[in-house]
């Protein structure tokens, strides 16, 4: 999310530690690992924030929200909606 690198490896996708996911920006409290699952897309992803003031959405398009930072307004990039396969959050 915060973390994407366009010109390379996703160094988070893979890390599945025990901790916490801040903002790249202001260190506002994201995303626990606990709530983070394997996906096929290049960037990390999530089930659940921390709080419900972690992030801020905002409609993108029909089928994406850009999430960003809910203190600093960073970008950490899209949750997208699947037709019939419900919410998949990338």
């Amino acid at each position: 999310m915060s973390f994407c690198n366009f010109f390379g490896g996703e160094v988070y996708k893979d890390h599945f530690k025990p901790g916490m996911y801040v903002c790249s920006q202001c260190n506002h409290p994201l995303f626990s690992s606990r709530s983070k699952f394997a996906h096929s897309s290049p960037w990390p992803a999530f089930t659940d924030t921390i709080r419900e003031d972690s992030v801020t959405k905002m409609m993108e398009s029909l089928t994406a929200f850009k999430v960003l930072c809910g203190k600093c307004g960073n970008g950490l990039g899209h949750e997208f909606f699947v037709p019939n396969k419900g919410k998949d959050k990338q």
